[in-house]
């Protein structure tokens, strides 16, 4: 590892922020640049901005500033992937950490997207590579190390649960999920869009185990609540929608392999009644040593919003010193040593 990697932090919503006080105080990184979105951050201080101390670096609002800085690495984390950035990133020798997801599964990825990127990577001899929590952590990282002790795999299933009671948030909740409203039939595009998330994770993890998939499918359900419930974002209506999940399932021959399922609830009585889990993960790993691992997340529900960017933005930075090492272009998880963190 570099004794001094020069990093600009892209974006400065939740995650970005957390990212930013981690580079700023990483021993082996020093951070040179902010990209921001909003006119009001364009110039302030970098310190400022994440609630440290000033630092002297100010946020920027333009992509030639960042270009003028020559990085080893921006920590890409926008809420759009803009391939036109990304690309002149990497044509100029720059490399990239993505929150996005677009290169979990570099084979299942557009072609034209693919080729665009990978074009830029070895035209300035910079890698790109998607990393975070889930998917990421969840869907790849600890998978590969669950499955090295299997020596037959019948399936496995990623759970991530969240107990949305306390998450004081009426325009996420109410408007953005669609807690609160009549059960009707689950939104297709809803669980597409979450499949084009974790399916190329799916897809890696099936590659990198010797099962490709054959097929990647998506399905939704919604669970009411039987009686009036009081959440911290507002009130659900007896018999309107408490709970929501969301399974994208890799298949391969004629069955589920693989499965990652998502559960967002606000209550625990539910009709049809759920089994739900406390908010963190659950994977079951069915094979020749079969294994049940329940990573729970000890932290206040009411502390939530305020902790959970910790599990996205910190695996991002600790990937850096690894993607700066790697071989030009489109790196996945499958092209980079472990993650090893360095605390010191």
């Amino acid at each position: 590892m570099s004794a001094d990697l020069k990093v600009v932090q892209w974006a400065t919503g939740n995650i970005g922020l957390k990212a930013l006080r981690e580079v700023i105080t990483h021993p082996a990184m020093t951070l040179v640049g902010v990209h921001v979105y909003g006119a009001d951050k364009i110039g302030r201080d970098a310190g400022e901005l994440c609630g440290v101390a000033p630092i002297g670096v100010r946020a920027t609002g333009g992509i030639e500033d960042v270009l003028a800085l020559s990085p080893d690495c921006v920590l890409y984390m926008p809420r759009t992937f803009d391939v036109d950035d990304v690309c002149r990133l990497l044509e100029s020798g720059i490399n990239v950490v993505a929150t996005c997801g677009q290169f979990h599964h570099p084979a299942s990825m557009d072609p034209h997207l693919r080729d665009r990127v990978e074009a830029a990577g070895q035209a300035g001899r910079a890698s790109a590579h998607s990393t975070g929590s889930s998917p990421g952590f969840i869907s790849e990282a600890l998978p590969l190390v669950l499955t090295s002790i299997e020596r037959r795999l019948d399936g496995l299933v990623i759970e991530e649960n969240a107990d949305l009671s306390k998450r004081d948030s009426p325009e996420l909740l109410f408007d953005l999920m669609g807690f609160g409203r009549d059960l009707a039939p689950f939104d297709q595009f809803r669980a597409d869009y979450l499949a084009a998330s974790f399916g190329p994770s799916l897809r890696l993890l099936a590659d990198a185990v010797g099962l490709p998939l054959e097929q990647v499918t998506a399905r939704g359900e919604l669970a009411a609540t039987p009686r009036e419930v009081h959440i911290a974002a507002g009130t659900l209506k007896a018999g309107t929608v408490a709970a929501q999940r969301i399974t994208i399932a890799g298949r391969r021959g004629g069955k589920d392999l693989l499965a990652f399922r998502a559960t967002w609830y606000c209550t625990t009585d539910l009709e049809p009644a759920w089994e739900v889990r406390e908010t963190g993960w659950h994977v079951s790993v069915a094979g020749d040593a079969p294994l049940e691992v329940t990573l729970r997340m000890p932290i206040p529900l009411e502390r939530m919003a305020e902790t959970t960017p910790g599990y996205t933005a910190n695996r991002a930075v600790n990937v850096v010193a690894a993607v700066c090492a790697a071989a030009p272009g489109i790196r996945s998880t499958l092209d980079l040593p472990p993650v090893v963190t360095k605390f010191a």
